[in-house]
């Protein structure tokens, strides 16, 4: 397949494009960040880069490329957890209008399928869960899947020295428990403590 992976620099996409382009498929990373088109290329994607909030380059670059499934790993998260609060308001603005620009860029160019990160444990502010809730509605109503990661630990994340309170993954868990996200049925997964399964289900990760 061809795979368009929007967020391809971040913690979850470094791990997730290589394990794409190992099963065979064709992908391309979007960053929004020049300096990163080097990573991307040594991990094996074609490399594309687009800022999100440009609406007509993001549907001209997901639209060139042709892709028959889209992967949502936007976020917009700084580096240091101290500063989340600071942050709260870009990265809600990454999952509401950068969502709707991503899925509409993905039906121009006649994408099968999106799919997107969430999170599975409870956000701290309304705001917050109202940004989440309406990046999940927006993807469901498209017929994508929805993927709600615990909190990420390991290298590169805000955990690096010891998990956190779950739900939690481990980073290069979530990246390997993306890829079945493939062959789900749309609705909402649930990747935490090393298991994934439907939300709601009586097995593995759901919660």
């Amino acid at each position: 397949m061809r795979i368009f992976v929007a967020g391809a620099s971040g913690v979850i996409g470094v791990r997730l494009v290589p394990l794409l382009v190992a099963d065979g498929h064709v992908v391309a990373g979007m960053t929004r960040s020049p300096g990163k088109a080097g990573l991307l290329r040594e991990l094996g994607a074609q490399p594309v880069v687009c800022d999100v909030f440009d609406a007509d380059a993001l549907t001209r670059a997901v639209s060139g490329f042709g892709p028959d499934v889209v992967f949502h790993q936007l976020t917009d998260l700084p580096n240091h957890e101290r500063d989340i609060a600071a942050f709260g308001d870009r990265n809600d603005r990454m999952r509401t209008e950068g969502t709707r620009n991503l899925l509409a860029a993905a039906a121009a160019a006649g994408a099968g399928r999106v799919i997107a990160q969430s999170v599975s444990w409870e956000l701290p502010r309304p705001g917050r869960r109202a940004a989440a809730a309406a990046l999940e509605r927006a993807v469901l109503q498209a017929g994508g899947v929805v993927i709600r990661y615990g909190q990420l630990y390991g290298p590169g994340t805000y955990y690096e020295t010891g998990p956190p309170d779950p739900p939690r993954i481990h980073v290069d868990d979530a990246a390997r428990q993306t890829v079945p996200a493939l062959a789900v049925p749309p609705g909402v997964t649930v990747v935490a403590d090393d298991r994934a399964a439907p939300a709601g289900s009586a097995g593995g990760g759901g919660r």
